[in-house]
């Protein structure tokens, strides 16, 4: 699956766009602050229902106009028509073939997206949200009861928290949250297992610092989370919320027994957060024979020239739908591009 039209109106700095996609190599040229990430942005949008350069989906409306949208086609026929709309006062929108849809989760099945841009990194800096949700986005193809059993949980919790807050019993949630964070932690355990190969793969073809690849589970491995849940009861109830469960999980990043974070340089963070992308794109494509669209946002930053070689190489054999920025058009470092976009003062043209 990839994206052959993309349509958008009022995001950042560009009013009004329309792009026919090649479902193989498409490179998009532009000066700095042109729009060029804005392009990728609003691809990504397709995909997740959200940026992944802001958490605040409104800061994408263009200065002084009301809301956004993007529609977008995939490929092959029939394929799917998708579309996004953030309106400053009323929320967001998603439709699916024209149905609305209820959750971000259906653009995710439709439209497998991940994206490598210079803040990758922080997939390996900064604390454990961003390596759950790169985790549980590929648990929920592999696993489609994964997202179920995840907003269940949090409802459960939710639940459990308020009784906390309260000073009431929680028993009554104690148990539906035990059945669920077992299935949970159990999904995440085995795909961990499984891209135990792909990691070390990624690992030796980008020239990466060798690093485990682990996960703390969110509750000590002495115990069952029954017995976790019963021995932070007290503390719970001081706090009023759940201190351990999935809620928790982290994926662990190693090297030398220590944390990867701790003890590697940037580049080095930005190579190991690109392994993860790259171990994600090949356990998709050869377990659950799912294609995706990989967005590359200036792949050369942060990286000397012998890094970033392995890098491109590596991209282009994963047989992905790949959308590249660069300052040039000339660009063809990872080959002769299928098509070549230019982007200049918030519009964009194909050469």
């Amino acid at each position: 699956m990839s994206l052959a039209e993309l349509r958008l109106e009022d995001l950042r700095c560009l009013r009004s766009v329309e792009l026919e996609l090649h479902p193989r190599l498409n490179l998009i040229s532009g000066d700095n602050g042109s729009g060029k990430t804005s392009l990728l942005e609003a691809i990504y949008l397709l995909g997740r229902g959200r940026s992944f350069r802001t958490r605040h989906t409104v800061q994408l409306i263009r200065h002084a106009t009301s809301r956004l949208w993007v529609h977008g086609r995939t490929s092959p026929e029939p394929g799917h028509s998708l579309g996004v709309e953030f309106a400053r006062d009323g929320g967001l929108t998603i439709r699916i073939d024209r149905a609305t849809a209820d959750s971000r989760v259906q653009l995710s099945e439709i439209f497998p997206v991940q994206v490598i841009d210079p803040g990758i990194h922080r997939l390996v800096e900064e604390g454990p949200t961003q390596r759950r949700r790169w985790l549980d986005w590929a648990v929920f193809h592999v696993e489609p009861d994964f997202v179920r059993h995840w907003q269940a949980y949090m409802r459960a919790l939710k639940q459990r928290n308020a009784a906390l807050q309260s000073g009431m019993e929680t028993s009554p949630w104690d148990s539906e949250l035990i059945r669920l964070g077992e299935l949970l932690t159990a999904a995440r355990g085995r795909l961990i297992e499984s891209l135990q190969g792909h990691w070390a793969a990624a690992l030796r073809r980008l020239g990466a610092i060798e690093a485990s690849l682990g996960f703390f589970q969110g509750w000590s491995r002495e115990f069952g989370f029954g017995d976790s849940l019963r021995s932070h009861r007290d503390r719970d109830a001081q706090r009023g919320t759940t201190g351990v469960g999935p809620h928790r999980f982290d994926v662990l990043l190693r090297v030398d027994g220590r944390s990867a974070r701790e003890v590697v340089s940037r580049g080095q963070q930005k190579l190991l957060g690109v392994a993860m992308a790259v171990t994600m794109a090949q356990y998709l494509s050869a377990s659950a024979g799912r294609q995706m669209t990989l967005l590359l946002d200036d792949p050369a930053a942060e990286l000397d020239v012998e890094r970033t070689e392995a890098l491109l190489q590596t991209v282009g054999d994963l047989g992905a739908q790949l959308v590249v920025t660069s300052l040039q058009a000339q660009d063809t470092r990872l080959g002769v591009p299928d098509a070549v976009f230019h982007v200049e003062h918030g519009t964009v043209k194909r050469l």
